[in-house]
C-alpha cells in the first residue's frame, strides 16, 4: 500500500490500476491510501468522500480536496467534486498498466504566493522530497503507468499574494490536455506521473497569472486612493474585470 500511495498527488485515481489485482474492498483501500499517503507526501491535509472502481476498470473519486502546506493563508490548493478514470483491464497483469483516460472537470484551484514560494511549488517540493532516491530504492521496481489522455477542463482559479492577507481574485484557466504520458520511456512510476500533472497545472497557472503585475496593480490602486495595499483588493478585482484576457493571462 505504501508503494501505491505515491500516486496520490492530484491524480491519485491513476493508482487504481495498481490496486485492482488485490481484490476485496478496493474502494475502501484506495480511499484510505489517498488520504493517508497523500497527506504524508504533500504535507497538507487530503480529504476524499468516496471512491468507486468497477470491474471494467472505470471509476471515480468524489469530494477530493487537497489543503495547503503550513504557512499559507488560503483555504486549500485544489478542490473538485469528481474526476473519472478508465483503465485497460487487459494490462493489469503486466508490468505496465495503461490508463486510457483521466478526466478532471471544473476543479477549484487557489494559487497562493507565499513569502518564498507558491503553494504549488511547496506541494511539488514536498512530493519530490518524499520521492527521494532512498525511497525509490526501497520501493523496488513496482508497476509503471502509461496515461493515453489526461484532461483538466473548466478549471476556476483564485489567486492570492502576501499583501492580500488571504483574499483572492479570480481567473479562468485554459483547458489542459496531455497525451501518452510515459509512453516514450516505457511507463512512469505513480510518483513521476503525479509530478508530471502537478508540473503541467503549475505551468498553466504561471502562464495565466503574473504576481508581479498583480502587486503593481494593487500598489497603483493604493497610491491612487491613499489606502494601504491590503485595502485595495476590491479595486484590483474591478480593474482586472476590465483588462484584456484574450490570451488567458492575468495582466
Amino acid at each position: 500500500m505504501k508503494k501505491i500511495g505515491i500516486a496520490l498527488v492530484f491524480v491519485a485515481i491513476a493508482a487504481a490500476g495498481a490496486l485492482l489485482w488485490l481484490g476485496g474492498n478496493i474502494d475502501r483501500l484506495l480511499r484510505d491510501a489517498i488520504v493517508e499517503y497523500g497527506s504524508v507526501m504533500t504535507r497538507a491535509s487530503v480529504r476524499v468522500d468516496g471512491v468507486k472502481i468497477s470491474a471494467s476498470g472505470e471509476g471515480s473519486i468524489t469530494g477530493r480536496e487537497i489543503g495547503n502546506p503550513k504557512g499559507f493563508k488560503t483555504a486549500h490548493a485544489m478542490k473538485l467534486k469528481e474526476f473519472t478514470v478508465a483503465i485497460d483491464p487487459a494490462t493489469l497483469a503486466g508490468d505496465v498498466v495503461t490508463i486510457k483516460k483521466i478526466a478532471i472537470v471544473a476543479p477549484q484551484v487557489i494559487y497562493e504566493k507565499g513569502d518564498q514560494m507558491t503553494n504549488f511549488d511547496a506541494i511539488q517540493k514536498n512530493i519530490a522530497d518524499y520521492l527521494g532516491p532512498a525511497k525509490q530504492e526501497d520501493s523496488g521496481p513496482g508497476k509503471k503507468l502509461i496515461v493515453e489522455e489526461l484532461s483538466i477542463k473548466g478549471a476556476k482559479a483564485e489567486v492570492s499574494a502576501p499583501f492580500m492577507d488571504g483574499a483572492t481574485v479570480s481567473v479562468d484557466l485554459p483547458d489542459i490536455v496531455l497525451h501518452n504520458i510515459g509512453k516514450e520511456k516505457g511507463g512512469v512510476t505513480p510518483g513521476e506521473l503525479g509530478q508530471a500533472i502537478v508540473g503541467a497545472l503549475k505551468k498553466q497557472l504561471t502562464k495565466s497569472i503574473s504576481f508581479d503585475k498583480l502587486g503593481k496593480a494593487a500598489s497603483d490602486a493604493a497610491k491612487a486612493t491613499g489606502e494601504a495595499a491590503s485595502k485595495a483588493v476590491d479595486k484590483v478585482k474591478s480593474l482586472f474585470m476590465a483588462l484584456d484576457r484574450k490570451k488567458g493571462r492575468l495582466w
